[in-house]
């Protein structure tokens, strides 16, 4: 147990059975990837990464793509029709209404949940009024008609009414099946009113030993190159943070921090042939012990608390996967490990002796210092989950990062899932948000994990290289972001999941050196350990540079999705592969370049909180060009317009709304349905 005389929620006393909670998931796509999402061929292990990166070989471009998901025909390579529960189902159903002359005609009914506020509005061929719906298999639904804006009547083409309540008549549509029917998202964990909606959650991935010393006393080199070793960042230094309000000034509500638990004090020899600390947390040693470099567990507590008190919400990593061969528990219980064994006389390494992929992947060892738990076995996974589970209830806080998801027994997560909804969610009264990491291209993949019972989400590594690729580096043409966004936006979980959006993170050279007038690397997937530790790349001056990365920001601030700032990217920090990526935050002596994007994102998470819209409403394309994209994002009553503009030079972004238009990063009043959109630079559009 983690702390004898502070418990956080409850004490948990007793290893409760796994309840399984179902949910039915939209059925598993599996697809090729594109020049831009498709990532280099298996990268070998490095220990720096310690499990954080553990995704170069867990790709979708080698992998049979009917391998792990049994619903793609081999035969044709097409999906079957989707399957779900009744109740999720939805045909489509065609409301007509001649035309007399109305100037609008919208259907309101109980078809869909805002269809009494928002309803559907019908479109006109000079005849005849029409809209296609999906209304809900096999149920009874009531409608009316509402006439430009303010009439409601019953259907005049179908006799079927009832009583109103109110002195008139609602339309009664009987019970519709068809054969061809889509699947709608299940509500697997729509916020209670009260409760914080994860689809509003800013994150910030504030890496704790690289981020603020303020306690030098639990400071602590072992001797290896400074650029590996603990350079003194731990929780004090975060709640010292929160204090002055950086994250609330940033518009961050919500913190992602490294693994809390005690990590081993040996080094570790990388591939690259340098020693390392485990100054990154994924090498775990005392799985009940806080790591003393971070803090203890009082501090701990004291950062999330300061943290809550601030408005914010804190997700803690959590690696599953492996420990430390030094580890209490690989010694006391080395049968609840996989054995470093291929069955060929070889040792199981990730990606030197198995595979990364499929079931040779939730084998593998990351590197032979870290034994890799055997879930299959029932008390190793029962440990493994009460452990999780007692950290929440310690430290109090609000989710996981799960690392290196594919690696590990989908059984893990359901039960870790089900022991959330018994133990934690009926006492915290808040949904408990998990996110994986599944470092892959391939969107099936990452998509098995995610699920009612399974994650909340995932970090969207697909999108990020799509958008590393189309728009940092200007490969390729920005219709191929927006067929690609197209269909992204009800894949996961079939809408339902919560994904992380991103452009950096501390797998992956700092984004800024691909938006610069030459990219660094060629390819969007380079991990840039050519750069890591000679001719490390320094502050660039170019403005574009910064230009770009902040239009990149843009996409991700006001689209559906939890966007992620990676520390020190707000200011476009320097920095090549691992470890480069990871040097300790730069807190003084900015330059007006990197002052520049700070204030940028200011104004998008201003922006994204005053709009409902571009958290949780549905995406629709307006245009897209080589250099442009335009598209609307609507729902709860509200409606924004997004203008991208990758291009050098300012451009003339088309299919926009008509009339006046207020940009909202400039304050500029402009004229749609076409409007000049500045070189490397985005229009936020709404109505006056």
């Amino acid at each position: 147990m983690l702390g004898p005389t502070m418990p956080r929620l409850v004490r948990i006393l007793s290893v409760l059975p796994a309840l399984l909670v179902g949910c039915t998931d939209p059925p598993l796509m599996s697809e090729s990837t594109s020049s831009a999402t498709a990532p280099p061929s298996t990268m070998p292990y490095d220990p720096s990464q310690g499990g954080g990166g553990t995704g170069y070989g867990a790709t979708g471009g080698g992998v049979d793509p009917t391998e792990d998901d049994p619903t793609t025909t081999a035969t044709t390579g097409e999906p079957p029709p989707p399957m779900c529960d009744d109740s999720l189902k939805r045909c489509d159903y065609e409301f007509t209404f001649p035309d007399s002359g109305e100037s609008s005609v919208d259907v309101m009914g109980d078809f869909a949940p805002d269809g009494w506020t928002k309803g559907a509005p019908m479109t006109s061929d000079g005849t005849t009024w029409r809209v296609t719906v999906p209304v809900p298999w096999d149920t009874q639904v009531l409608y009316k008609l509402r006439i430009d804006g303010t009439n409601w009547i019953p259907d005049p083409n179908n006799p079927n009414q009832v009583d109103d309540g109110f002195g008139g008549f609602n339309s009664v549509l009987s019970p519709q099946t068809c054969e061809e029917f889509t699947c709608v998202a299940p509500a697997c964990a729509d916020p209670m009113p009260g409760q914080f909606d994860w689809r509003d959650a800013v994150i910030y991935f504030a890496f704790v030993d690289r981020f603020y010393n303020g306690n030098p006393a639990n400071d602590g080199p072992i001797g290896v190159p400074m650029a590996t070793d603990w350079q003194g960042g731990d929780w004090a230094g975060v709640t010292k943070k929160i204090e002055e309000g950086f994250f609330t000034d940033l518009g961050i509500n919500t913190l992602w921090l490294s693994v809390p638990m005690d990590n081993t004090s040996a080094a570790g020899l990388g591939t690259d042939g340098y020693e390392y600390s485990a100054y990154h947390a994924y090498w775990p040693t005392d799985l009940t012990k806080t790591e003393e470099h971070f803090g203890t567990l009082a501090e701990l507590q004291e950062m999330v608390d300061k943290a809550h008190a601030a408005g914010l919400k804190v997700i803690l990593d959590y690696a599953m996967n492996h420990v430390h061969v030094s580890s209490p528990v690989y010694q006391m219980h080395p049968e609840w490990f996989n054995p470093n064994d291929n069955g060929n006389g070889g040792n199981c390494v990730c990606g030197s002796g198995c595979s990364w992929d499929g079931e040779p992947g939730e084998r593998c060892w990351f590197t032979d210092y870290l034994p890799d738990f055997n879930f299959a076995n029932q008390a190793a996974r029962d440990f493994s989950v009460d452990n999780a589970i007692q950290w929440i209830v310690d430290s109090g806080i609000d989710g996981y990062r799960l690392d290196a998801v594919k690696h590990i027994k989908m059984e893990w997560l359901t039960d870790l899932r089900a022991r959330v909804k018994t133990d934690i969610e009926p006492v915290s009264g808040e949904h408990f948000y998990m996110v994986g990491e599944t470092f892959t291209g391939d969107k099936g993949t990452i998509n098995k994990y995610v699920g009612c019972d399974k994650l909340d989400g995932q970090f969207d590594f697909p999108l990020r290289m799509q958008m590393a690729y189309n728009m940092l580096m200007r490969k390729g043409q920005m219709t191929e972001l927006a067929d690609f966004i197209d269909s992204n936006e009800n894949y996961y979980n079939g809408g339902a999941s919560v994904m992380s959006t991103f452009i950096g993170n501390h797998d992956i050279p700092r984004a800024i050196h691909l938006a610069e007038d030459v990219p660094m690397w060629d390819n969007q997937w380079a991990d840039g350990k050519d750069r890591a530790w000679n001719n490390k790349p320094g502050l660039t001056g170019q403005k574009s540079a910064f230009e770009r990365l902040a239009l990149t920001f843009t996409l991700l601030y006001t689209m559906k999705g939890a966007p992620l700032v990676y520390y020190g990217d707000e200011y476009g920090m320097p920095g090549a592969g691992d470890p480069d990526n990871r040097r300790f935050m730069q807190w003084s002596n900015y330059s007006a370049n990197q002052t520049y994007l700070f204030q940028h994102l200011q104004d998008l998470a201003a922006i994204r909180a005053a709009h409902p819209a571009v958290r949780r409403g549905t995406y629709k394309r307006l245009s897209a060009d080589a250099d442009t994209l335009a598209y609307e994002m609507s729902g709860d009553g509200d409606t924004v317009s997004v203008a991208l503009n990758r291009s050098d030079s300012a451009k003339s972004v088309g299919g926009l709304p008509g009339g006046m238009l207020k940009d909202e990063l400039t304050g500029e009043m402009v004229t749609g349905p076409s409007v000049m959109v500045p070189a490397r630079s985005a229009r936020i559009l709404v109505a006056p």
